[in-house]
């Protein structure tokens, strides 16, 4: 007997959620469309963060001199 209860409240519980993510969806579409393009706006200093990170960022490895720059010149190295 119990396992038919479990099984009509799972059907009353999932039925219930399928109904009001319906109508979370249909009546707040208007509202989630309106706010894609600050997201996008962002999203774009999150993944410029994320992205930079496996590399070290945008600093020099020997503490910003950049040896191509004297090779060649007469410049002390």
């Amino acid at each position: 007997m119990t396992h038919v209860v479990r099984s009509f409240t799972t059907w009353v519980c999932t039925a219930f959620l399928v109904i009001a993510g319906f109508f979370l969806i249909t009546e707040h579409t208007a509202h989630a469309f309106g706010i894609l393009p600050y997201l996008l706006l962002l999203a774009c200093p999150l993944l410029h963060m994320l992205s930079h990170r496996g590399h070290g960022g945008h600093a020099q490895p020997d503490g910003g001199h950049d040896h191509r720059a004297t090779q060649g010149k007469g410049g002390a190295p």
